[in-house]
């Protein structure tokens, strides 16, 4: 058999082919070029599921593609890998074998500061969910630990993950308590699901960690939160970033990538309940607690925007980081690139970014698929007590911070003819000590005052 002459010609056809068949796309021998697009997630941290599981399973991403081929003749591939932190994310997009990404803010830092340092730089394009005060993070204890406040965490071990969100809180938390988290405190690094493991069996104190599982923890009884990461009252945020190589190369992607996370954005809104379903049956998790997340009023709101509070609260964190030594200097404002998302909604992008959430509400999940919110957690107490076994979940915002938690899972006080709920013990402790007569009663006796005044 005759050997093919591989002259110039050939080799840089070979060559563009090979180069082709990487993160940005391949070719097919004998049809339409073809483009795949790796879009690394965390299918577990139920905040970034606009831009991850949900917008997955809803297919959003692909039909945008698919109407994109068909105006210049590419036919796109969508390649998802699932991870459970953001730092396996940006060593993927920094070696060039991820396109976009989403992952926490402290991690988007990092995702800055590798990409910057490898001379592979990234941005961030969008928001998936936030909160305002903080309250995504949160602390925990075993169910029957002795501690009840951040004090108590002195000279013990938290398992956390370091440079994640949730080690960000952790580390803030301890020093507004006087606690050097580098001294005071063996803290472990581990990964979220290790650090259950090592909180259930005692070999750690107390877990920090991003949603969900803080509330996954409270809602299996293996847990109880020791600290609200809404009393920072720091804005905390997950978002998407992407490699500038490849946004500079297809930005037509991008501006997809975004309308069908805004469309994710409007399903999650409008179809609340089906879409924590659908992330549950994804991920395993059970819909209880995607729900008291992503939920109508749940923990996080969702909005593509890139709001300056939450950019003024990536810059504060900076200096966390670099105590840390995980980075050095961050350029926040380079990193930050919303001119996708202007070309996505348009004249409407200044009012988007400017809306802020409402305040939560107590709701009632009933097991025939219907919600109900309530004015007040008392009032909540009382249809819990009124419906006696049709109750699927019931969920209460905590009286200081506003974070919602699992009704039955909360610190109840009784003042006067009140019944307010806590997310901690702490929280609880320090309401009674500004409310001469108020207390805090079991979960069963708050139902039964509801249930009596109503």
């Amino acid at each position: 058999m005759p050997r093919t002459r591989l002259t110039p010609a050939v080799l840089a056809t070979a060559l563009a082919a090979a180069l082709l068949t990487g993160c940005g796309g391949d070719a097919d021998a004998d049809g339409p070029r073809t483009v795949t697009v790796t879009v690394g997630y965390q299918s577990k941290t139920i905040n970034t599921v606009t831009a991850g599981t949900l917008l997955r399973e809803l297919g959003y991403f692909e039909q945008e593609l698919k109407t994109r081929g068909a105006e210049d003749g590419t036919t796109y591939r969508v390649r998802w890998q699932d991870y459970a932190t953001g730092a396996p994310i940006t060593a993927q997009m920094t070696a060039g074998k991820i396109d976009i990404g989403s992952m926490g803010d402290f991690p988007l830092l990092i995702n800055a500061a590798r990409g910057k340092q490898l001379n592979r730089p990234t941005r961030l394009v969008s928001v998936t969910g936030y909160n305002l005060r903080g309250g995504l993070n949160t602390v925990v204890t075993a169910p029957d630990s002795p501690l009840e406040r951040l004090e108590d965490l002195r000279g013990r071990k938290v398992s956390t993950s370091v440079g994640s969100a949730a080690d960000g809180t952790l580390v803030r938390a301890l020093r507004r308590a006087g606690i050097d988290p580098h001294k005071d405190i063996r803290k472990l690094n581990q990964q979220p699901s290790v650090g259950a493991s090592a909180l259930q069996s005692g070999s750690a104190d107390a877990l920090s960690q991003f949603v969900a599982w803080p509330g996954l923890l409270a809602h299996q009884g293996r847990a109880k939160a020791l600290y609200d990461g809404a009393e920072l009252n720091v804005p905390t945020f997950h978002g998407v970033t992407v490699r500038e190589s490849f946004a500079k190369e297809r930005p037509a992607v991008v501006d997809a990538f975004l309308r069908a996370q805004r469309r994710a954005t409007d399903h999650l809104r409008a179809e609340p309940v089906a879409a924590a379903e659908s992330v549950a049956r994804a991920t395993g998790l059970p819909a209880e607690v995607v729900y008291l997340y992503n939920g109508a009023h749940g923990i996080a709101t969702f909005d593509p925007t890139l709001k300056p509070a939450l950019v003024d609260a990536l810059k504060q964190d900076v200096p966390v980081l670099k105590s840390a030594k995980l980075v050095g200097d961050v350029d926040v404002d380079a990193f930050v690139d919303d001119r996708y998302l202007k070309r996505v909604y348009g004249a409407s992008y200044a009012a988007a970014r400017a809306t802020r959430p409402p305040a939560a509400r107590a709701e009632l999940w009933l097991k025939d698929g219907t919600t109900r919110a309530f004015t007040s957690p008392k009032r909540l107490l009382g249809a819990v007590a009124a419906a006696r076994g049709t109750v699927r979940a019931a969920y209460v915002p905590d009286t200081t911070t506003g974070t919602p938690w699992f009704a039955d899972k909360a610190v109840w006080v009784a003042d006067g003819t009140e019944l307010l709920p806590f997310v901690t013990p702490s929280g609880a402790a320090a309401h009674t000590a500004r409310h001469p007569g108020a207390r805090t009663v079991p979960y069963g006796e708050a139902l039964r005052r509801a249930g009596g005044a109503s």
